[in-house]
């Protein structure tokens, strides 16, 4: 057999190696693309819940091997701890309720103004002035989380919560506790457009023939530093009510922020891929659900202690499709060093092994030549132990030609067993001879009658 043969032991090891890295490449593929996700719903018949449908919906449309499983949780404060126990991959949170530990931001889906409303004509010109007063809030599954917005906004200006009564109403009923002075205020939180705020600016001005005007909250930066749950907002004129204005000027309160949150531990290419996602199908989630208008990149320079923007989606937003294709390569660099590195010892470990192999078979031509020489002049009891030896070389040479272990070119090995074959055959032949000859010469000189010698 001609050629040299990689050892069966490097064999083995190489294509070992390289059906785990197949492997690992395949299930790294197929993961990525067909990622389930796990989400959390939101409350129960809230605008989160209906939102994260509308999200679900469209997002499988444009993505079909991503899969989302939703979880189901009964608030806001459980979305957070699902997130926590690892339960979830997306968790729906505000800001202002207790925040997940692990949590760092996706995107921003709604930013909701804190707005306290007032009636046309109302004593009450500050925060503090609602010591000892009721104040509205519209019912619904967040009533309980702005009740507590309320209590932060109160501790700041030194007024013990336990102070101001809360009534929970429907909107529809709001405008009238106002009127028949059930209530002194409302406390709404919803967005600069359609939402809760609009609604209960539109009953109020319903009920008491008056646009009501808006509380301003002017210590906003410094309540978000003690609080950093929420943030300081300018409310535009007009914000909540267009004829005539409401505010009638811009006012200064404050916000909290719905968000998707994702794990720290979720790799950064996974979570580009996300945020990509969501900005590219914006469009079409407005269309599925107008409050998607609102969706927004979190700012990436905005150092928050409580949600940062994770590195992943940082990266993207900073560098946009280079990072993202960038971020690609890194995992296949990843991948790609200890491939090379391993490749590298395989080498060397089959060099050596080559080495030790080829070494071992130019040891046993150079015997098979010494042993062509020497037969040519050795006795019978030696060329008995050459051709023992030469038996044993001859079967250790076959023996590795049948497993692939031989090194060398087998043309030399081939020509130096047949130089020592037939020089042992030649050598047996002429000690023939010589025994047959001799035999004959004393048998010629032996006297007649003599006893032969057996």
């Amino acid at each position: 057999m001609l050629g040299l043969h990689i050892p069966r032991f490097a064999s083995l090891l190489m294509g070992g190696a390289f059906l785990i890295v197949a492997v690992l490449l395949g299930a790294f593929y197929l993961w990525l693309p067909r990622a389930t996700v796990r989400i959390t719903t939101g409350p129960a018949g809230g605008m989160a819940q209906r939102f994260i449908a509308s999200f679900i919906s469209v997002t499988t449309a444009e993505h079909p091997r991503i899969r989302f499983e939703t979880v189901t949780v009964p608030d806001l404060e459980a979305s957070s701890k699902a997130l926590e126990e690892g339960r979830v991959d997306i968790a729906l949170v505000r800001s202002d309720v207790r925040p997940p530990t692990n949590g760092q931001t996706l995107v921003i889906l709604r930013r909701d103004v804190i707005a306290i409303i007032l009636p046309h004509g109302s004593p009450v010109k500050a925060v503090s002035g609602l010591s000892g007063k009721t104040v509205a809030i519209p019912s619904g599954p967040a009533q309980d989380h702005n009740s507590q917005a309320l209590d932060a906004i109160l501790n700041y200006y030194n007024v013990a919560p336990s102070a101001v009564k809360r009534v929970f109403l429907p909107i529809s009923e709001v405008g009238r506790a106002i009127s028949e002075h059930h209530a002194v205020a409302v406390l709404a939180v919803g967005p600069i457009g359609p939402g809760e705020a609009v609604d209960v600016v539109s009953s109020i001005a319903a009920a008491t023939k008056r646009a009501p005007k808006i509380l301003e909250i002017d210590e906003g930066d410094a309540i978000a530093k003690r609080s950093p749950g929420f943030e300081a907002i300018d409310v535009p004129e007009g914000a909540f009510r267009g004829r005539p204005p409401v505010p009638g000027d811009t006012v200064k309160s404050l916000a909290v922020t719905y968000r998707f949150v994702i794990p720290l531990r979720m790799l950064n290419v996974v979570a580009g891929v996300m945020i990509r996602s969501i900005l590219k199908a914006k469009s079409k989630l407005i269309a599925a659900a107008p409050v998607a208008s609102q969706i927004e990149a979190p700012d990436t320079e905005n150092q928050d202690p409580l949600l940062p923007v994770h590195p992943g989606v940082a990266a993207y937003l900073t560098s946009g499709e280079q990072s993202f294709f960038d971020e690609f390569q890194q995992y296949f660099y990843f991948v790609g060093i200890p491939v090379s590195i391993l490749a590298s010892i395989i080498a060397l470990v089959s060099s050596f092994s080559r080495n030790r192999r080829l070494e071992d078979d130019q040891k046993r031509i150079v015997r098979l030549l010494v042993i062509a020489d020497e037969a040519m002049k050795a006795g019978f009891s030696e060329l008995e132990a050459m051709e023992g030896e030469f038996h044993a070389i001859v079967a250790s040479c076959v023996n590795k030609l049948a497993d692939g272990s031989s090194a060398a070119d087998q043309a030399p090995v081939s020509l130096a067993i047949e130089h020592a074959r037939r020089s042992i055959e030649a050598r047996k032949a002429a000690l023939g001879g010589r025994a047959a000859y001799g035999a004959g010469e004393r048998a010629a000189v032996i006297p007649f009658g003599a006893p032969s010698q057996s």
